[in-house]
């Protein structure tokens, strides 16, 4: 079987449309189509159902990716770091929310680069869950952090650490509520005080008002920005209040800048994943940080 038709396939199939995978493989649509149609005569069965909107694979289709990806990544591998002995750094492409990756995730894969490192480099991209883990499906990054565990088994998906939220606001805030009225009153308690969010949607807000208040929340965003260190910052100064994951705000806490509103018994959390390409953990550079990644969370607290 010809190897450059096995790499279109598995493009497609990580792709999920023909256009997308002639784009990464630098050919043209029609060239694709003929690779995947000559493969399919080869092997007498159909390997995708043609949709509208891209292509949806058959169980065959499904079988041989899941049996010949693994083996050409390797097969890649070999070609990007060579046979030469002398050749130790191979370029580790990351993946995954801003804040949560430069907060936890690279100082924990620091001591892995560099000089004093373990024979990689690192390349670091941001981006929302659904970006990510197509990037990843599309072999444009090697492992990536998420907070959804992505279907089928395409991708292999791990439990990195659990993230409690904590509704906090500057002490003025907290001030003007007083002691007891959240208790009493709950989120009615809440309704008069700006709020700052990453999004119009409000989803940290959002899923601590389900969580804690089995309500939605009746504000608007004051401030959206879509970046949670900058809601802290604007948390600080007065704009609002927010929910934060306690790692990012823990600081901030401990020196009185913001205040803790509430402390239900049970927070509200959001759980963390390392995801990979199925059977790429054979290769040492991804299945070390990996490792390194996961043993760090288990000092995270």
């Amino acid at each position: 079987m010809d190897l450059a038709l096995l790499r279109t396939f598995v493009t497609v199939h990580r792709a999920g449309s023909f256009t997308r995978a002639a784009a990464l493989l630098g050919l043209s649509q029609p060239a694709v189509t003929s690779q995947i149609r000559t493969l399919e005569r080869q092997l007498g069965r159909p390997l995708f159902l043609r949709q509208a909107r891209g292509v949806t694979p058959t169980t065959i289709g499904d079988e041989l990716a899941h049996k010949a990806a693994p083996h050409l990544d390797a097969l890649v591998e070999i070609a990007e770091t060579g046979l030469d002995e002398q050749v130790s750094l191979r370029t580790l492409h990351l993946a995954g929310p801003p804040e949560f990756t430069a907060e936890r995730a690279l100082p924990a894969l620091a001591e892995l680069t560099g000089d004093n490192g373990q024979g990689f480099a690192l390349r670091v991209s941001f981006g929302t869950v659904d970006e990510t883990l197509e990037g990843l499906a599309a072999g444009h990054h090697d492992l990536a952090i998420t907070t959804a565990r992505p279907r089928g088994a395409l991708l292999t998906a791990t439990p990195l650490c659990d993230e409690e939220h904590v509704l906090v606001a500057a002490p003025r805030w907290a001030s003007r509520i007083g002691p007891g009225r959240l208790r009493r009153k709950g989120a009615y308690a809440l309704e008069s005080l700006p709020v700052v969010e990453v999004h119009e949607s409000l989803p940290f807000v959002s899923r601590y008002w389900a969580s804690v208040f089995d309500s939605r929340p009746a504000a608007s965003g004051t401030v959206i920005v879509p970046d949670l260190r900058a809601v802290l910052g604007c948390a600080v100064t007065g704009a609002g209040l927010a929910v934060l994951p306690r790692y990012l705000c823990a600081s901030a806490l401990e020196r009185g800048e913001v205040v803790a509103l509430h402390e239900p018994a049970v927070p509200p959390l959001r759980t963390y994943f390392l995801v990979v390409r199925t059977g790429t953990l054979a290769m040492p550079p991804i299945a070390r940080a990996h490792e390194w990644l996961l043993r760090a969370a288990g000092e995270w607290g």
